[in-house]
């Protein structure tokens, strides 16, 4: 019942969330209302302007208005362009155009937002995207859905690169709506008190929403308590949010806290943060900002014995015994609901069950606190002195995960000194530097690298030192001597400039990496403004007005327990006692089976086994016997006979065995096994296990499915039978059993149990031994299994349009894919899986390379390994690749790993929603033609969700890379035409004379660049495979992999606004070459295979779609196979083999189309470059880990006896192995 309950209560939680985010969408429907067309002219300000006709007011999109947009009078990364929308807003899109015609426009920004005007905050996506790609071009606009949008009144773009020919231009628009808000500001010992009617609070549902935003790192934000101590509290503490839930009158932490859940990180930045909370019963999910936890409250808590009302804000209510320590909470609340009433209506209202307590006002003070970031060990601010020259005198607050830099210098006068104070092991320290003495140290404060805001103040007057850091005054230096401290009238904060500049500035342990802010000199405060606007001091590598720190451990990518540790820009996990290894413990150290451990050469023992290897199950002890077969071994605390007596269905025995593995860890080693068994003996006398009159059962156990079973050893799982039922050789044989004859002697039904969905045996009942002389024993051997299934299993691909397919491949945070294969082709690809923008590709590259590429939305990355033999010499070679938040590895047997860093502020999550690509051929008629479009209409693909607007958008193609092949007799002959909205296009023909041409036009203005390759009549009926491949104005094409050639384009370096790529006949008319124009309307006549555009796969979209794709297929295309000889019919060559339900041989009948109904994976056998005849891929084993969840996928039932393919490839690896010694490792 009870599990019945909870399945009803996460249904009820999951459609309050659903319902929850409809109205939390509510301000975003139909939001995108242009916003700054009709501000006036006094909304717009920038860093400066080239010119009074090049000023902000006219950077409006579309406008030609002064010089066609603004740009700065110097075009460097501090200007800045703003918009004051008048009031906080909802902003949901962005667009950008360069300056009208001229060369002036911006190829990357940053978008920042602010309540205020100050303290900006930069947007992100995914908590990792940093910067937006801009344009191409002055005409063109790019077009940018915010998700999620933004909600504030200022928006300030930063141009990052722009055009190196011009310099830096913009015209924007914002799109968005109103945004309604209800604030009140609480001065930290203020409150809400809310007390509602008993009758209007659901026994089992509460939902609580707010969103608020503080300079402090403390303070209660939501309480809710009983009358013995119970309570709900949700509390900021340095700067995280911590939701306990605690049961009796008791200190935190302690043992009667029944949840201590903390969610987000640096909390404290003034900025705004969003907080939900709902429960249904004992489930609650907890999100701040993007980031949800969801979990099941455990022990005695009953939300129904606490009290009618909450306060936020405080625990303001009298007579309330608090026992933890707290602070009231200082800042600013917004939209706050509780079951959805609005809280702060009420308190604006004044009704009578709301009570404010303290000075509580309903808008929202912004405090002037203007950060600076220091960005890198090269940024520095220099400032002069105002205090006079007798004295050095400087305060300022700071914040870092770094241990060292330097905080602050200032040079002495008269003699050759200099004061730094600089950060070393976390502690701040500040020294008298005087050349050729040892230094004279005081030290303050530890562990000040903690991220949290710290403040210093630093005092040298005459002969003294001093300097305190948060409040806490560290020991004065002793007196220097006679001789006075007098400035030299320039303070250093963060670094040193370069020494071209001349100054004495020194910094032992490098530059200072993180914020600053309340700086000030001589007791005045200084102006970073005027900084900024460079009439005061000077700065270098500097984020004025905005403090960019990240918490990179928040969450922690560190599996399996990793401790996080992090600097400005990385972090690193700690894999020390966790049994595990690499850059985010992701790979366990342990083998997966005893099977792996004995193929390594171990002998038998007892041996840690990581069934799910880089899963989220923990490794355990147990015995591997290697004999002639492999045995694990799992022992439990029953293996001693035990008997039993005086026993009836009123008053059963009941005898549990509990194993030295959890049951999920059990479920794991059994499922990876080809077999397993226990051995269960049942004694007897006068103790029968079926009733005979009614056949109810007296006696039975319990497996791993928590069901009844009421067979016995060496019996097959049919009802109350045991082996000498099923042999026929019962002692009496009217009954399936011996026990049951319920002789007055001893008997028993001794046999295996080896059925695996039922193992291991948990539970033993026993109810017939009630009557005089009856007595039953049991005893239950050991659990045994041998085999494993994922090592030992393999796969033949003897044609290219051979393939296997799998659910789609689960890996946004970290995974690892293993496997063997041999070969004697040169090149293809063993593994690819599509997303929108986003995709993984592990293949042959040339004889000697294996690669794996990967784009997790920053860009595509490559990394290569390189033999100095040939991969393809049919012998068998290990391959495992691993990708996780760190970086990216790629280990072919045992060569040297190679390894990618992954970029600082990459895209973090690997989004796949396709399968794994499959090689797609097909036969196009005559006409016929594959249309894939990139968007309709160019200024409209605003609001398109498509996977092609999705990919290019209105972005730039600044490369690309091509590969297919093709079979055909035809001439002229369209290959593949891909066309932009610009007139610019790339075309890729057979001429009627047949020589290969390639086409490029990146400039309408002039003729295309052609490539021709004329050995040969490619028109030969024969298989050809292309690749081109162009980074900017450099094409590199191969054909047939071996003709290679390398060429630079003249008419460009880019497509703008790409709109279709056609496969076959063009059907639009299109300003074109002749040459293209002519082919065009011939189209192409033969068969297709593996067409990709980067990461589009047109063929695939067009005849396998697995979601609405923007793909138009006219006249006669149908699947084929290429490699099929003229006369054949080429379907009957594809195999296919789905590990979803089923294993065993391929079925070569096996239709396609019943291959591929759903996302799915394939593994194997896409042929991008030339035949790729794979023998065998042995040992496939993708193990997936997403945040502690298991990827699971259905296992294959597959026969207990060893085929002869499979052991004659054990016995081709074993004796490999024997002649090289350096394969040991299969799995990680």
């Amino acid at each position: 019942m009870g599990s019945v309950t909870g399945a009803v209560l996460k249904t009820l939680l999951l459609l309050s969330t659903q319902n929850w985010n409809r109205v939390e969408a509510g301000n975003s429907y139909d939001c995108d209302d242009p916003l700054v067309s009709a501000l006036p002219q006094a909304s717009f300000s920038s860093s400066s302007e080239l010119s009074s006709s090049h000023g902000p007011g006219f950077a409006r999109l579309n406008r030609r208005d002064g010089a066609g947009g603004w740009s700065p009078l110097v075009s460097n990364k501090y200007q800045w362009l703003q918009i004051d929308l008048g009031e906080r807003m909802e902003v949901t899109a962005v667009a950008t155009q360069g300056g009208y015609g001229s060369s002036n426009w911006v190829t990357s920004y940053l978008l920042m937002f602010s309540d205020s005007g100050w303290n900006w905050k930069q947007y992100r996506q995914e908590d990792s995207i940093w910067g937006f790609s801009g344009n191409a071009n002055a005409d063109s606009v790019v077009y940018y859905r915010l998700q999620p949008s933004i909600k504030a009144r200022f928006l300030r773009f930063l141009p990052l690169e722009w055009n190196p020919k011009g310099r830096i231009g913009m015209r924007i628009e914002v799109f968005g709506c109103a945004y309604r808000s209800e604030v009140v500001d609480l001065d930290g010992k203020s409150s809400l008190l809310y007390r509602f009617d008993q009758k209007s609070l659901s026994p089992i549902k509460d939902i609580v929403s707010l969103k608020f935003k503080t300079m402090q790192s403390d303070g209660i934000l939501l309480h809710r308590e009983g009358p013995n101590g119970d309570h709900i509290t949700l509390q900021l503490r340095r700067g995280r949010l911590f939701l306990v839930i605690n049961s009796g009158e008791a200190k935190l932490p302690s043992t009667s806290t029944l949840v201590n859940l903390t969610l987000g990180s640096l909390l404290d930045d003034q900025h705004w943060h969003s907080v939900l909370i709902q429960r249904l019963g004992k489930q609650v999910n907890f999100t701040v900002d993007e980031h949800r936890h969801h979990f099941h409250a455990q022990g005695e808590f009953n939300f129904a014995n606490l009290d009618y009302e909450i306060s936020f804000g405080g625990i303001p209510a009298p007579g309330k015994s608090v026992s933890f320590p707290h602070r009231n909470f200082h800042g600013c609340l917004e939209n706050l609901y509780y079951n959805g009433v609005d809280i702060i209506d009420l308190a604006k209202q004044q009704k009578p069950q709301l009570i404010a307590m303290g000075n509580v006002s309903f808008s929202c003070s912004q405090p002037q606190s203007m950060p600076v970031t220091f960005l890198s060990s090269r940024s520095y601010l220099a400032l002069p002195d105002f205090s006079g020259e007798e004295e050095v005198s400087a305060t300022f607050q700071f914040r870092t995960w770094n241990k060292a830099g330097l905080l602050l210098f200032s040079e002495l006068q008269l003699v050759s000194r200099g004061i730094l104070l600089f950060l070393s092991d976390g502690k701040l320290k500040l020294n008298l530097y005087q050349p050729g003495k040892l230094p004279s140290d005081i030290t303050a404060g530890v562990g000040l690298n903690d991220g949290q805001w710290h403040s210093v103040s630093l005092s040298a007057k005459k002969n003294h030192l001093s300097v305190a850091v948060d409040g806490q005054l560290a020991s004065a230096a002793p007196p220097l001597g006679p001789e006075q401290i007098y400035s030299d009238g320039t303070y250093y904060f963060g670094g040193c400039p370069d020494k071209s500049f001349g100054s004495k500035c020194k910094s032992p342990l490098g530059g200072f990496q993180g914020c600053m802010r309340l700086i000030s000199i001589g007791g005045r405060v200084v102006d970073l403004i005027s900084v900024q606007q460079g009439s005061l001091g000077n700065f270098s590598d500097l984020q004025i007005d905005s403090c960019g720190i990240s918490d990179r451990c928040s969450p922690n990518y560190c599996e399996h327990g990793g401790e996080c540790s992090q600097s400005w820009s990385a972090f690193h996990c700690n894999c020390t006692n966790t049994g595990y290894r690499g850059a985010t413990c992701h790979n366990s150290i342990y083998e997966q089976s005893c099977e792996a451990y004995k193929h390594r050469g171990n002998t038998s023992g007892f041996y840690y086994i990581d069934s799910d290897g880089s899963g989220p199950l923990e490794p355990f002890l147990l015995y591997c016997n290697m004999t002639e077969t492999t045995w694990t071994i799992i022992q439990h605390n029953g293996s001693d006979l035990t008997r039993v007596r005086n026993t009836n269905p009123e008053n059963p025995y009941a005898g549990f065995f509990e194993y030295v593995a959890s049951m999920e860890q059990l479920q794991a080693t059994i499922n990876r096994a080809e077999h397993c068994e226990q051995e269960f003996t049942y004694y007897c006398k006068k103790s029968r296990l079926v009733n005979k009159q009614d056949g109810t059962p007296l006696s039975w156990w319990v497996g791993r499915t928590n069901e009844t079973q009421t067979y016995w050893g060496g019996s097959s799982p049919d009802l109350q039978k045991c082996s000498c039922g099923l042999e026929g050789n019962c002692i009496d044989s009217q009954y399936y059993c011996n026990c049951d004859a319920d002789r007055n002697e001893w008997t028993n039904d001794t046999g295996l149990l080896s059925y695996k969905e039922h193992l291991p045996v948990t539970k033993i009942v026993i109810t017939d031994t009630g009557r005089l002389h009856s007595e039953a024993a049991y005893k239950l051997g050991p659990l045994l299994c041998r085999g494993d299934r994922s090592f030992w299993n393999s796969a033949s691909f003897d044609t290219e349009a051979s393939y296997l397919h799998f659910p789609t491949f689960h890996g946004e945070l970290s995974a690892d894919v293993s496997f063997f294969f041999k070969t004697t082709a040169s090149s293809g690809v063993f593994l690819e899986n599509l997303g929108i923008t986003d995709f993984i590709r592990i293949e042959l590259r040339s004889p000697t390379v294996v690669t794996f590429s990967f784009d997790v939305g920053n860009g595509p990355f490559e990394i290569s390994v390189q033999s100095p033999t040939h991969f393809n010499d049919n012998q068998w070679h290990h391959v495992r690749i691993e990708r996780n938040m760190k970086e990216a590895t790629l280990q072919v047997d045992q060569l040297t790993p190679k390894t990618q860093p992954a970029p600082a502020d990459g895209h973090v999550l690997l989004q796949l929603n396709s399968q794994l690509f499959v090689e797609i051929s097909a036969y196009f008629g005559s006409g016929s033609s594959v249309i894939y479009n990139f968007q309709e209409n160019y200024l409209l693909s605003k609001n398109s969700s498509s996977h092609a607007a999705s990919f290019h958008g209105d972005m730039k193609l600044s490369r690309e890379m091509i590969k297919f092949s093709f079979r055909t007799t035809r001439t002229p002959s369209l290959l593949l035409f891909v066309s932009s909205f610009y007139k610019e296009y790339l075309s890729v023909i057979i001429a009627k004379n047949g020589s290969f041409q390639i086409r490029y036009k990146l400039n309408r203005y002039q003729d295309p660049d052609v490539v021709n390759f004329d050995f040969k009549n490619m028109a030969d009926g024969q298989l050809h495979h292309i690749v081109i491949n162009r980074e900017e104005g450099v094409v590199f094409i191969e054909i047939d992999n071996n003709t290679r050639r390398q060429v630079h384009l003249s008419s460009g370096t880019e497509f703008s606004a790409v709109k279709s790529l056609v496969l076959g006949r063009i059907l639009e008319h299109s300003d074109v070459d002749q040459e293209t124009a002519l082919a065009g309307a011939q189209g192409f006549t033969g068969c297709l295979s593996a067409v990709q555009l980067s990461h589009v796969a047109p063929l695939k979209a067009a005849l396998h779609p697995s979601h609405p794709d923007p793909v138009t297929v006219i006249g006669h295309v149908t699947e084929s196979s290429c490699v099929a000889q003229p006369g054949t019919d080429a379907t009957s060559r594809e195999r296919t083999h789905s590990f979803s339900d089923h294993s065993g041989t391929i079925d070569d009948k096996e239709p396609l189309a019943n291959a591929i109904k759903s996302d799915s994976a394939v593994i194997g056998g896409l042929i991008a470059v030339v035949i790729f005849i794979l023998l065998c891929i042995t040992a496939i084993a993708v193990r997936i880990y997403q945040q502690k969840r298991l990827y699971k996928r259905s296992e294959a039932k597959r026969s207990e006896n060893v085929d002869s393919a499979e052991a004659v490839l054990k016995s081709e690896l074993n004796i490999q192995n024997a002649v090289n010694e350096n394969q040991k490792e299969y799995f990680f």
